[in-house]
């Protein structure tokens, strides 16, 4: 597209650019609202919440009650459970946008953000046409989980079974009485690993590095919200050996289970590293009676099945790839090394990292989930609106570098 095509086609934004309609991109909008700035949102898929809606499993809810994680400016409904399933939490989204009058662009996925320092914008570049948004803010709320993450093991291709990303996973009905592999031992892994159990499914979890699992729930309590009480009083090595104390005399010996603990404790793990704990909702009595079965790692995959790194041959009739998700922003981002590395993850640690230069900003990648994204959608809100309440519209220097072609939408 020649520069001429470019200016015709050429869009100013009053207010943001927020790119991603799931819960960031949603709390992001609502809180810009409230403030009566106005946003863009733009998401790639059909729907808001689209990895809730069509990436996540049926028997998913919430890992942490429902107070810790609403949204900004609306709170769940009543009569909802402690723990919100899926459909719930999708319902939830709906409803907030709805009421604070947000209605994502669906099928805009960008192509391409940067920022033009000349003219002071960002300017977004839409696949499909190569339409051009310009505006002064741009917030990226795509979140650290837009692609999953497939490791290639030496012979996956040959496996004659199937392979699946637990993206894709719905149910362990259709894995009946079929000997499963699950790689992953974060939450995802231990819960898909419960729901093939349940369904009669034979499922081995390979668990290749040492991992954290709590209970869900002490003495009747959210482990969660024991911790964030704890920590007002005490430093966080103090509550993590009372965590793990308190989980040692509810769920015994995890290592003993092929389960071995990293040395540092639950709490100070999340926050140096981003590994979240598993909160177990009932898989551990599972692998205590034999029904999960613990493996180790993974060497080659077989034809039939898999070679494990003790030299250890099983077959098996599916893998599913519990192997997580990681970001998609350096595809498409160009101007954000100051908040982002190569990877697309947070340079700066919570509760520092949603503002970078130029007017850009970022909600839910602070590693501290919904939570997190909340805290995030608050700041960013109440910064660009002390800039808007200086704005009444697009300046001189914006118009005359576009030759006065810009659009208001």
């Amino acid at each position: 597209m020649d520069k001429k095509e470019q200016d015709r086609r050429a869009a100013w934004v009053p207010g943001a650019v927020i790119v991603g309609a799931g819960p960031s991109g949603l709390a992001a909008a609502a809180c810009l609202a409230a403030h009566g700035v106005p946003a863009n949102v733009l998401e790639m898929s059909d729907s808001l919440a689209s990895t809730w809606r069509h990436r996540t499993y049926d028997r998913l809810t919430l890992h942490l009650p429902k107070r810790f994680c609403e949204l900004p400016l609306l709170p769940f409904p009543e009569g909802y459970p402690a723990y919100p399933s899926k459909d719930q939490f999708v319902a939830y989204m709906e409803s907030y946008a709805a009421a604070a009058g947000v209605a994502p662009r669906f099928g805009a996925r960008v192509e391409e953000a940067a920022f033009d320092s000349a003219a002071g914008v960002w300017v977004v570049r839409l696949a499909g046409g190569g339409q051009l948004l310009l505006a002064r803010w741009l917030v990226v709320a795509t979140g650290e989980n837009a692609e999953p993450r497939v490791p290639d093991f030496p012979g996956m291709r040959q496996f004659a079974g199937l392979v699946m990303h637990t993206c894709e996973y719905k149910s362990g009905e259709a894995f009946a009485g079929k000997k499963v592999l699950v790689v992953g031992c974060g939450n995802s892994g231990m819960e898909v690993s419960l729901d093939l159990c349940r369904h009669g499914a034979k499922p081995s979890l390979v668990v290749r590095n040492t991992v954290h699992v709590l209970p869900r729930e002490m003495f009747g309590l959210s482990t969660f919200g024991i911790a964030m009480a704890l920590l007002k009083c005490f430093r966080v090595q103090v509550v993590d050996r009372i965590l793990l104390a308190a989980a040692h005399l509810m769920l015994g010996d995890t290592g003993q289970l092929g389960l071995r603990r990293p040395k540092t404790g639950p709490i100070e793990l999340k926050s140096l590293t981003g590994r979240t704990p598993v909160l177990d909702v009932g898989t551990l009595d599972h692998i205590k009676t034999g029904k999960i079965k613990v493996v180790g790692a993974v060497k080659e995959v077989t034809r039939r099945g898999v070679r494990f790194a003790d030299g250890k041959e099983e077959q098996f009739d599916a893998i599913i790839l519990a192997t997580g998700y990681r970001s998609n922003v350096p595809s498409w981002l160009k101007d954000g090394g100051d908040l982002f590395t190569r990877e697309g993850t947070p340079k700066i640690p919570f509760p520092n990292g949603w503002k970078g230069n130029n007017g850009l900003y970022t909600v839910g990648f602070s590693q501290r989930g919904l939570l997190g994204a909340s805290s995030d959608a608050l700041n960013v809100a109440r910064d660009i609106n002390c800039k808007w309440k200086d704005t009444t519209g697009p300046t001189n220097n914006v118009l005359e570098s576009n030759n006065s072609c810009l659009t208001l939408v």
